[in-house]
């Protein structure tokens, strides 16, 4: 690798597994000191292990996004550890489908909660340190769903749609001290959060949606996560990116 991210210090959400594991191995491969956070503390270690631990910049912390205090505690202890934060991937993130007249109102606060309120907490905690670091990188994590409805998805859609404006408020407030906040709104990836609803069947079904005629894996989806976090995107803020093989190019999903 190219040591795009030396000097670099990341916070992944949602770290040890998916998504979030494949963006916390590009991180530490192009020269990041990693903190992986994440609730499964037992994949979350075998992560920072893999990637070497602490002496080869990888480092787990267990970690709750909807909780301020473990927020707190979360960047004191990569404060100590690596120095002040300088990128935070807002990826932590959990999907429930339910139809508005029958899904459960803890299913809906559950979604607030991980998804929103734990986006919002996150940069909320991140930003004194990233002006200590003289300025830094948040990527919060949308999906299609923040960009277009769905059936049987309107409370996850709308934890998502909210992130996506949290983005655009924050790239107008934190760009002025340095901090560019951007937003990346995946299609179908096929993850362990996926795949639990449908397994193959679902995966073949999304393929068939897309113009690539493929689902994506989390492997389409960190390089550009090191692209923001990286100073080559040094003027990108407050946009948002879809990463989807052009499902957003259609008129609708179903297109």
């Amino acid at each position: 690798m190219s040591g795009r991210l030396d000097g670099k210090v990341a916070i992944v959400t949602g770290g040890a597994m998916g998504q979030g594991a494949e963006i916390s191995r590009a991180f530490v491969a192009e020269g990041a000191r990693v903190v992986v956070a994440d609730v499964a503390k037992e994949q979350g270690q075998a992560l920072a292990d893999e990637l070497g631990g602490t002496t080869a910049g990888a480092h787990f912390v267990a970690h709750d996004v909807s909780d301020a205090a473990s927020w707190t505690a979360l960047v004191e202890d990569t404060n100590e550890r690596f120095g002040p934060v300088s990128v935070l991937a807002n990826n932590a993130g959990i999907l429930r489908f339910g139809d508005i007249e029958r899904m459960p109102q803890e299913e809906v606060e559950l979604l607030f909660r991980v998804n929103q309120l734990g986006c919002f907490l996150g940069m909320q905690a991140v930003t004194r340190t990233m002006r200590k670091a003289g300025g830094g990188s948040i990527i919060n994590a949308s999906s299609v769903e923040g960009l277009a409805g769905m059936p049987g998805c309107t409370a996850y859609a709308a934890t998502k749609w909210a992130i996506r404006g949290m983005t655009k408020c924050g790239a107008m407030e934190l760009g002025p001290k340095g901090i560019r906040v951007n937003s990346v709104h995946p299609g179908m990836i096929d993850t362990p959060m996926t795949r639990v609803h449908g397994g193959d069947a679902a995966m073949e079904y999304g393929a068939s949606k897309v113009p690539l005629r493929r689902v994506g894996t989390p492997a389409d989806i960190a390089p550009l996560y090191v692209f923001l976090a990286s100073d080559e995107s040094a003027y990108i803020n407050g946009a948002e990116i879809s990463i989807d093989g052009g499902v957003t190019a259609t008129h609708a999903f179903g297109g």
